[in-house]
């Protein structure tokens, strides 16, 4: 290829990271107060947050991206651009997959550690926050290195919107180059190498915090 080319393809690379990044911190945050929540001890509080997650794990996160970009406009009057149209549908869509995570961590925990909090006068907020997550967190990390990786790929699906991640600038330079197995070889080990990066990065976190907990 070209250094044009490349540079395309380097651009395309420059925003799957972006969207990653960002959609991952949604997600994160969606994913704890949805798991915290469905542990509460108020029903309500329950019952939202389960409605959240079965909704968003029961729909596409394709059609989820077309309805955040094409529906929300004229319904609300206003028009997101697809980087943050990408964000909040891709968080929202993976946050409620890591909402379940959240609460099967927290609940794994030995029941005998909240009721010691409870013995020493903590509140349920203080149980969560200095006994229960600083010990299920770490026992989130693998499936929570699972769920990235997902959503790394997951990032693809942007394309529909005319957006130049990496998928769609690999598609343009095929259409360039009228050349589809070297430019899509190229795009899989992109890919391949960003998850690898990934899983390794995560798991060095999974030791140090480990390790913090023993």
């Amino acid at each position: 290829m070209t250094t044009g080319l490349w540079e395309l393809v380097l651009r395309g690379v420059w925003t799957t990271v972006q969207l990653l990044v960002l959609s991952a911190l949604l997600g994160a945050v969606v994913a704890f107060v949805a798991g915290v929540a469905r542990t509460h001890r108020r029903w309500p509080v329950r019952f939202l947050a389960g409605f959240y997650t079965e909704v968003f794990r029961g729909t596409s996160a394709l059609v989820m991206i077309f309805w955040v970009f094409f529906v929300l406009p004229p319904a609300f009057g206003w028009q997101l651009v697809p980087l943050w149209a990408g964000t909040l549908a891709l968080g929202l869509t993976y946050g409620a997959y890591g909402a379940e995570i959240v609460r099967g961590a927290l609940l794994a925990v030995d029941p005998a550690q909240n009721e010691g909090g409870i013995a020493l006068g903590f509140t349920p907020g203080q149980r969560t926050r200095k006994i229960l997550l600083p010990q299920a967190v770490p026992e989130m990390i693998p499936p929570f290195s699972n769920l990235l990786v997902e959503l790394l790929k997951g990032t693809a699906l942007v394309s529909v919107m005319g957006m130049g991640d990496l998928a769609f600038s690999g598609n343009l330079v095929r259409l360039a180059l009228q050349e589809s197995a070297e430019i899509y070889t190229y795009v899989l080990l992109i890919y391949f190498v960003m998850a690898f990066a990934l899983t390794r990065l995560m798991r060095g976190l999974e030791g140090r915090l480990k390790a913090g907990v023993r």
